[in-house]
């Protein structure tokens, strides 16, 4: 059984690993470990630059304390991890420019926690994975690490994360658990944890297998949904037929799926179809759906690209040297976060034009475009000009309702809504 004096450390701050940080906080000690040194001063100082966690209630839980009976300690000093007799895992899983999975940030995570890892420790890994590689590659690191027997001096658990970004509707709390345990009591002692904060309730898979697979299926599904409706609006483009007015016709039927066409970025959608792919080859099969999917989502930007570089010269601009303006460099709207966005796909299409492309967006760090995509992001509406050959609208944040998008186009400029935001008749075309 779950008690209070159970202790827990989240390793990981960011996305995932914060709000559930803070929510364990409410009833246990917790030391939250991360290795980037601004990012742990932010939060101490009660500042989550994420936006996913409110700032009052981050400073609520903090504690300096590290013999507190519960709160939040923040932390890069590994002694610290110590104390916990359960460790969580929540850092990122990205992929390769080959779109191969990238294992070292588990790989070091897993080494943090064998280092600190005591007899009878449970270690539960959040992060996206392949089914197995929680048993194949993280396991027999902390257990190299630790020098502890795995299901006999230590034990593993696997939840996958279901954090939205920018959703402030369906938080950690709010959305329903899957967990999984190495063996059938630890299964059981892992859900009763997730139980003491996971008002949605939990789902016990039976493997921690199920549960890795479980969690990739749900984001290649909808990476497939949304690949099926962004060809439908390349052959609607063709054939001159609004595609959401076609979507919202469809929508009528009670068991019509309803996607939008779209970039596909993230830290999962974008990415984790990748994962199951990849283990899917390694396996001797060719998962001609899920590549498919993945193939046609990431043509997207260019696509938006090529297709606004026609408009202009159908509308007599010279391409080479023109203007253009990108609204908005986050993956998704309302939200700051930049991971993975395929807006640079349009950028870089446009570029390659030699078209000189601004990019504005109110929600990004400007520090973190420049560092992430060595862009100078406007953050600022008032350093936008009036003359742009080309606006692109590739993010649908709140603020670019309020714009008057003909205001900042020359007078032959095309508008080109990606996300189908604007009324019709202000734009030359829209996914």
């Amino acid at each position: 059984m779950i008690n209070s004096e159970d202790r827990i450390a989240i390793i990981g701050l960011g996305y995932v690993g914060l709000p559930l940080a803070v929510e364990f906080a409410k009833k246990f000690f917790v030391v939250g470990f991360d290795i980037n040194k601004y990012r742990i001063s932010d939060l101490n100082d009660g500042i989550d630059k994420t936006l996913e966690v409110d700032n009052e209630e981050l400073k609520s839980v903090l504690t300096t304390d590290i013999n507190a009976e519960n709160g939040l300690y923040i932390t890069d000093d590994i002694e610290a991890l110590s104390k916990p007799n359960f460790y969580i895992v929540t850092v990122p899983t990205p992929t390769d420019a080959l779109n191969k999975p990238v294992f070292t940030p588990l790989i070091k995570a897993s080494e943090t926690v064998g280092k600190m890892l005591s007899k009878g420790d449970i270690v539960v890994y959040e992060s996206t994975v392949y089914p197995g590689a929680t048993e194949d590659i993280c396991i027999p690191v902390v257990a190299k690490t630790s020098g502890l027997i795995y299901n006999k001096d230590f034990f593993a658990g696997y939840s996958p994360e279901r954090i939205n970004p920018g959703d402030k509707l369906h938080t950690v709390t709010k959305i329903l658990k899957v967990t999984s345990g190495s063996t059938p009591e630890v299964a059981i002692k892992v859900d009763n944890l997730y139980k003491e904060v996971i008002t949605a309730g939990t789902h016990l898979a039976p493997s921690i297998k199920v549960a890795e697979a479980a969690k990739v299926i749900e984001n290649s599904q909808r990476d497939i949904n949304i690949a099926f409706v962004n060809e439908l609006s390349k052959i609607f483009r063709l054939l001159d037929i609004d595609t959401k007015a076609v979507l919202e016709a469809a929508g009528t039927k009670w068991n019509f799926l309803k996607f939008s066409p779209g970039l596909v970025g993230g830290h999962c959608i974008g990415v984790d179809p990748y994962y199951l792919a990849q283990k899917a080859i390694e396996s001797g099969y060719n998962p001609e759906i899920i590549l498919a999917g993945r193939k046609m989502n990431d043509s997207m930007g260019g696509y938006v690209a090529t297709e606004t570089v026609k408009m202009m010269i159908n509308k007599g601009a010279t391409i080479k040297g023109s203007k253009a303006l990108v609204l908005g460099i986050t993956f998704k709207e309302n939200c700051p976060d930049i991971r993975n966005s395929r807006v640079i796909d349009i950028i870089e299409e446009l570029q390659s034009y030699h078209v000189n492309v601004e990019v504005y967006d109110p929600w990004a760090s400007v520090e973190e475009v420049k560092h992430e995509y060595d862009l100078d992001l406007i953050n600022d509406f008032n350093q936008l000009s009036s003359d742009y050959d080309a606006v692109i609208l590739a993010v649908s944040h709140n603020e670019f309702l309020k714009l008057d998008i003909t205001k900042l186009k020359s007078n032959s400029g095309v508008v080109f809504d990606v996300k189908s935001l604007l009324p019709i008749d202000t734009v030359d075309a829209r996914l």
